[in-house]
């Protein structure tokens, strides 16, 4: 939480959609949940009920994949674009406040402004998936075969 946007929930939802397979329609819930319950369930909550499941469909789509660039390339993209995503609330409240241009200019505009942060969370998600996918998916093997 000390750098903006760089962080490990899209890490953990692409790794533990590899590794826990459909099990992770009880993660990806319970996460967004305690989330809401710890930092209050404002707007921006809203954006992970759709943002989230998102990554994992994605993961799903891509499971066969081995490959680590692959991956955090995924991920890079995916911080790119949570922006774009996460305007989609203030599209609808622009919509429903003034009509439909008034709905795009407020998700036009909350998209750009926060280009910058998508531009580190970009950058956060492709190096971050580098340097853990191997070490995770390692350590998840190693206790898989110990239970």
């Amino acid at each position: 939480m000390g750098l903006p946007n760089i962080e490990l929930t899209s890490f953990w939802i692409i790794m533990f959609t590899l590794l826990l397979g459909r099990k992770i329609l009880f993660v990806i819930p319970a996460f967004i949940l305690i989330e809401g319950c710890l930092f209050g369930f404002g707007i921006w909550w809203v954006m992970y009920l759709y943002a989230w499941p998102f990554l994992a469909f994605l993961t799903w789509i891509f499971r066969k994949q081995k490959n680590v660039i692959f991956w955090a390339v995924l991920s890079g993209l995916f911080g790119l674009f949570f922006g774009a995503m996460c305007a989609i609330p203030y599209m609808v409240i622009g919509f429903f406040d003034g009509g439909i241009r008034s709905g795009l200019y407020a998700g036009f505009t909350w998209w750009i402004a926060g280009i910058p942060f998508d531009l580190l969370h970009c950058g956060g998600n492709f190096v971050l998936m580098l340097a853990l996918y191997h070490p995770v998916k390692i350590a998840f093997s190693y206790l898989k075969r110990r239970m």
